[in-house]
């Protein structure tokens, strides 16, 4: 009988015995891979990678993607550089993590994800772990989970994990915590699982530095991978969530036609299917940042920003405004006169 090679999974010392030459290379393939697997890992962005709405933000809400950042006291969020072999992790050279600067005052800072339907991790234990460190001192932190079954569901329900004290260095915390059983529950529109890393209950200023969360269906925390494996699949997850033109001088924002001769409607197609068809624009501040393209390269500048039309899965669209000067009925386009001209389309939990 012919024997087969066979090779060893360094990630886990398993014996991979190939049976064909198929096989031959579907075992170099998950050596190859090991470093790259993803799935286990429900929390979006969490090496901090995608930062779509920008790199700082003076007041609470969402910057870096799909992570929640809220108090009631002054705060900055912002994204913060590592310097090349400092991240905290051997082997996974991490390029950003986030940071909130909290004044002094009010009573809490938190930060949080929402995960998608209820029914996420119902019934199993599950380990929460990240990377954290502060400015100064130390502050014990709270991390929470909360069940939400969405608009018209059971009242929400919350399990806490173990309290966690932040030093001035980057140290790894794990919880450990059983999601409880939703039997018996009612399922609204919207549910999510609800992820808080941290939560601070104090008016004192501080500065938290958080990189690394991980959440996963086990006993115990495994080294950190993205939910995706992947730096494009990391992109179009929070994509789903929420999608901004990126824009320069000169972009293209989106195609359509000359309404009348003052105003236009323009489509936006999104990368991926959004969770959920967007029902709101954001724009940047003034109508001096847009510019409908018609004609003969006619670059004519609106006189008011964008507005909202409608939104689908997989596209949104808009109007805008100018003085005068277009051909209704002609094809025209929204046109960036700089970088400030984005449109962003949330479907955010």
């Amino acid at each position: 009988m012919a024997t087969f090679p066979s090779k060893v999974n360094y990630a886990t010392g398993d014996i991979l015995t190939a049976q064909n030459m198929n096989d031959v290379g579907g075992a170099i393939n998950l050596l190859q891979s090991a470093q790259f697997a993803g799935a286990k890992n429900k929390i979006i962005n969490g090496d901090y990678g995608v930062w779509q709405r920008g790199t700082t933000l003076a007041t609470f809400g969402y910057l870096a993607d799909r992570f929640y950042g809220d108090t009631n006291a002054t705060v900055t969020q912002s994204r913060q550089t590592f310097t090349a072999g400092t991240a905290p992790v051997a082997g996974y050279e991490g390029q950003f993590f986030y940071r909130m600067a909290k004044s002094a005052g009010g009573t809490y800072a938190s930060l949080q994800q929402k995960i998608e339907d209820v029914r996420t991790y119902a019934g199993q234990t599950v380990t929460l772990s990240f990377y954290a460190k502060i400015d100064t001192g130390t502050l014990s932190v709270g991390t929470v989970f909360e069940q939400n079954f969405g608009s018209g569901g059971s009242t929400a329900v919350y399990t806490y994990g173990s309290n966690v004290t932040l030093t001035t260095s980057w140290t790894r915390f794990t919880t450990t915590v059983a999601i409880p059983s939703i039997t018996g529950k009612t399922i609204g529109t919207s549910s999510f699982l609800n992820i808080y890393p941290f939560n601070a209950t104090t008016a004192a200023a501080v500065t938290f530095d958080i990189w690394g969360v991980q959440l996963e269906a086990a006993s115990t925390a495994s080294n950190f991978q993205t939910a995706t494996g992947t730096i494009q699949g990391e992109i179009a997850a929070c994509q789903r969530y929420y999608y901004r033109t990126v824009v320069t001088t000169g972009s293209r924002l989106g195609s359509g036609y000359n309404t009348s001769t003052a105003g236009g409607a323009w489509t936006i197609s999104f990368p991926v299917s959004m969770r959920t068809a967007p029902s709101a624009l954001e724009v940047s501040g003034t109508a001096a940042d847009y510019a409908v393209l018609h004609g003969n390269f006619t670059v004519t500048n609106c006189n008011a920003v964008p507005v909202f039309v409608a939104g689908t899965l997989v596209n949104g669209s808009c109007t805008a405004t100018v003085a005068s000067g277009l051909t209704a009925g002609q094809g025209s386009l929204l046109y960036a006169n700089n970088s400030n001209a984005y449109l962003g389309w949330s479907a955010e939990l």
